[in-house]
C-alpha cells in the first residue's frame, strides 16, 4: 500500500517522538542508579541514552523539516536536511565513545568499589526491553517511508540494546562473582565492559556516517535501483529507440533520476511528450516521489552500437530500420 506524503509525516514525526520519549526517560534512569551504585558502565550507558536523545531530536526535526513541499527557496525540496541529520548524529556518537573510553582508563587506573550491582543489571534489562520495541517500530517506519534519519535512529537503539547487555554481563559478572568469591577482585570488569561499549558505538557511529554522508555529495543511487530503472525504459522498446546519460541521486527520501532517450525523429511532439509522460509513471509507480527529467533526441538507431547510445533495437529490427531508411 503506497502512503501519501500527509500520511508518510505523520508516521515519520509520531514515531520520531516515541524515541525522543524513551530515551528521555532511560537517560534519567541509567544516569540515576549509575552514580547511585558508582558503575562507569552505567553512567556510560547514559550518556550514550543521551547521545540517543539528542539524535533523536534532530531526527524528529529533520523529518518534520524534510517533509515540508519544495519551495521558491528550495526548489528540489527539504530532503537532504534528513542526511544532516544522520551525519550528525553519527558524529556525536564518536564523542560519546571517545569520552567513554576516557573515563573507562580512568577507572582501570583507580578502581573503586561497587554497591548494589542488581540495580544496574535492572535497568540495563529495562533499556534493552524499551529499546528493541522503540527500534522496531523506527525501523518500519523508516522502511515504508524511506527516511534516512528514521534509520540512523533506529540503528543508535539497536546498537544502545547490544552495549546494554554487554554491561548487563559484567555487571553479572560482578554480582554473581560477589556472591561466590567475595575475595577475587572484579572491578575491573565494569570499566572493560564500557569500553566494549564504545567499540561497538564507534563500529556503527561509522557505518551511520557513510549511508548519511553519501546522498550529501550526490552520489548515485544504489545498482539495484539503476537496474530498475533501465529496466523500465527498456519496456518502452523499441518506441524509444536508446537512452544515454543516465544520472541519479538522492536527498532524503526524494530521488531525483535524469536522462536522455532517442525516438524516431518523425515522432510528433505530441506522441514524444506522451511516451516520456507514461515513462515518468511507471518509474514513480516503482519509486513514489521521484522528480524524473527526461531528454528527447531524434535517432536512427539503425547505425548505431549498443555502447554508444544504448540502442535497445534488436539486430533484425536494425536491418529493417536501416533498408527503410535506405529507400527514403
Amino acid at each position: 500500500m503506497q502512503l501519501d506524503e500527509a500520511e508518510k509525516n505523520r508516521r515519520k514525526s509520531n514515531v520520531a517522538l516515541l524515541s525522543v520519549i524513551s530515551n528521555t526517560g532511560l537517560v534519567v534512569l541509567k544516569l540515576a542508579v549509575g552514580m547511585a551504585i558508582g558503575s562507569v558502565s552505567v553512567i556510560s550507558e547514559a550518556i550514550h541514552s543521551g547521545v540517543d536523545l539528542l539524535a533523536a531530536t534532530i531526527a524528529l526535526l529533520a523529518v518534520r523539516k524534510s517533509g515540508k513541499p519544495a519551495d521558491e527557496g528550495h526548489p528540489f525540496g527539504h530532503g537532504k536536511v534528513e542526511n544532516i541529520s544522520g551525519t550528525v548524529e553519527a558524529l556525536l556518537i564518536f564523542l560519546a565513545a571517545g569520552w567513554i573510553i576516557y573515563e573507562a582508563i580512568k577507572r582501570l587506573q583507580n578502581p573503586e568499589p561497587m554497591d548494589e550491582a542488581w540495580l544496574g543489571i535492572a535497568v540495563m534489562l529495562v533499556s534493552v526491553i524499551a529499546n528493541i520495541f522503540v527500534s522496531m517500530n523506527l525501523f518500519r517506519v523508516g522502511k515504508e517511508t524511506d527516511s534516512v534519519a528514521l534509520m540512523a535512529d533506529a540503528w543508535h537503539l539497536r546498537t544502545d540494546v547490544y552495549t546494554s547487555l554487554g554491561v548487563f554481563a559484567g555487571l553479572a559478572v560482578i554480582f554473581v562473582g560477589g556472591l561466590i568469591l567475595p575475595e577475587v577482585d572484579l572491578r575491573w570488569v565494569d570499566p572493560m565492559a564500557a569500553i566494549g561499549v564504545a567499540l561497538l558505538i564507534i563500529k556503527a557511529a561509522y557505518h551511520l556516517t557513510v549511508e548519511s554522508a553519501r546522498d550529501l555529495v550526490d552520489v548515485g543511487l544504489p545498482p539495484e535501483e539503476l537496474d530498475d530503472i533501465r529496466r523500465h525504459i527498456r519496456a518502452f522498446a523499441p518506441t524509444i529507440r536508446g537512452f544515454h546519460r543516465l544520472r541519479t541521486r538522492k536527498a532524503g527520501s526524494n530521488r531525483f533520476v535524469e536522462f536522455h532517450i532517442r525516438v524516431d525523429a518523425s515522432m510528433s511532439v505530441d506522441e514524444s511528450h506522451r511516451i516520456t509522460d507514461m515513462l515518468t509513471d511507471s518509474i514513480k509507480q516503482h519509486y513514489p516521489g521521484t522528480t524524473v527529467t527526461i531528454h528527447i533526441e531524434p535517432c536512427n538507431c539503425a547505425l548505431a552500437h549498443e555502447g554508444s547510445c544504448g540502442c535497445l533495437l534488436s539486430a533484425h529490427e536494425k536491418r529493417v530500420l536501416n533498408s527503410n531508411n535506405n529507400r527514403v
